[in-house]
């Protein structure tokens, strides 16, 4: 992500200002932040999650969005692009640019990116009283990392990391998925 030097705006200024960009950007706190382009790996695991969820959830009452839908933290912001996200609340099923109200968030992970998806952006997404799960993708290597909200303490988060011959199970949707499927046909390198 790359800071874009202007004044600072408040989320509707953004959100009205953001329709008429050719990039995507994030915001936080009046700033907005550009978002780059990923690698090729990147961008097939993100399709190939997107595809198995997608499958998964066509015939019941949940949304699967890819990265050009924000998912929005609160009327204030942040404002942010996951790689996938899923909502299964009929609040957001109305017609606009963001999400508010997602069982799960999904980012790939990027060198760019990787510490502010675990460390600041998670902080945010933690927020969301919906959210049941959030996932890390590794872009280098097979490997998941999901972080899920504990039944019994709100604010208790629980990590379970999967490696290259592991069946990734998603909660919040019902879904295991062999996590060669996540990485079928990428290709890894430098």
């Amino acid at each position: 992500m790359i800071a874009e030097r202007q004044s600072p705006l408040s989320a509707i200024e953004y959100l009205e200002w953001e329709k008429c960009q050719q990039v995507r950007h994030e915001y936080i706190s009046g700033e907005i932040f550009a978002m780059t382009g990923g690698s090729k790996a990147h961008s097939a695991i993100a399709v190939n999650l997107t595809a198995e969820v997608r499958t998964h959830l066509r015939s019941g009452p949940c949304q699967v969005f890819n990265a050009d839908t924000k998912v929005q933290i609160s009327a204030d912001g942040p404002f942010f692009y996951p790689d996938l996200s899923v909502t299964c609340d009929e609040r957001d099923n109305q017609p606009g640019y963001t999400a508010q109200y997602p069982c799960l968030i999904v980012e790939v992970l990027s060198p760019s990116t990787e510490a502010f998806d675990r460390g600041e952006k998670f902080r945010h997404y933690r927020r969301l009283a919906s959210l049941q799960e959030y996932v890390l993708v590794d872009s280098h290597q097979p490997g998941v990392e999901c972080y899920r909200r504990s039944s019994e303490n709100n604010q208790l988060w629980v990590l379970q990391t999967y490696d290259n011959q592991s069946i990734v199970r998603l909660d919040s949707v019902d879904l295991d998925m062999p996590i060669a499927a996540l990485y079928e046909k990428v290709q890894f390198g430098s």
